[in-house]
């Protein structure tokens, strides 16, 4: 009987042992499959815990990566940035060298750092011009460029996305980006239903809004019915509406 202790003590010291040691190897996927799942602040908890227990460079690298397009993804744009400089100092392998720019220049875009998001967005072409991500850089470039009021630069880098990469994710975007007027709206819905986008319109125009419904088709065949406001040919004019109609409880969006 004393024997039989023993063993069951032995093995229920072991059991705290195992549960004690972090699970480094496990760490990676999990935090790929809150990814998959949109789970950022999980992603957050997860890579943090990696980059706390983990010894191996490579997997910290990982690691830091995905938590900077945590903070990416849950607006902390600095501390996105911050994370996403890191892992490039670190001269990873080009793939992820190239996501973490790519973070970098899309955490310059959303804090509304329109010329350091071009200027990172050219870097990274100059250094990965085959790029697994080509398009998804181009259209970044673009993007920055519309902000900017760079249209014809803007222009052409969304005909490279559609004529290099006619069925990557990124062309229907960059035919729809095409298809819009050169002067700058702020997007406060979009829907599949045209009658809550026109209910919308009804609610905006009774408060002395110009609003209108622009209709997009995805590669799909789906069509979506945009509520904009305003035809603006100054950013800064939009940014200040956009504040406003934030205000008011909207969910803003400044196209293109």
């Amino acid at each position: 009987m004393r024997h039989l202790t023993v063993s069951l003590q032995g093995m229920f010291f072991l059991a705290f042992v195992f549960a004690m040691v972090p699970s480094v190897f496990a760490g990676l996927p999990d935090i790929e499959a809150a990814v998959m799942n949109k789970d950022y602040a999980q992603v957050r908890q997860l890579a943090s815990q990696v980059l706390k227990d983990s010894n191996d460079p490579s997997q910290r690298t990982e690691a830091q990566y995905y938590f900077g397009l945590a903070q990416l993804r849950l607006g902390q744009y600095t501390d996105a940035r911050s994370a996403f400089q890191t892992v490039m100092d670190a001269h990873p392998n080009q793939d992820i060298y190239d996501r973490a720019a790519l973070g970098m220049a899309e955490g310059f875009y959303m804090a509304g750092y329109y010329k350091d998001a071009l200027d990172t967005g050219g870097k990274l072409l100059k250094h990965s011009p085959h790029s697994s991500f080509l398009s998804l850089i181009y259209l970044k470039i673009a993007r920055a460029n519309l902000k900017l009021m760079r249209w014809e630069k803007a222009n052409e880098y969304l005909n490279r996305v559609i004529n290099e990469f006619p069925k990557s994710p990124e062309a229907p975007i960059a035919r729809q980006l095409l298809e819009e007027k050169q002067y700058f709206a702020v997007q406060v819905g979009s829907f599949l239903d045209k009658g809550r986008a026109i209910t919308l319109i009804d609610d905006l125009k009774g408060g002395g809004q110009y609003a209108y419904i622009v209709e997009t088709t995805r590669a799909d065949g789906q069509k979506f019915y945009r509520v904009r406001v305003g035809q603006m040919s100054s950013l800064k004019d939009a940014e200040e509406l956009e504040k406003r109609l934030a205000k008011l409880g909207y969910p803003t969006l400044i196209y293109p």
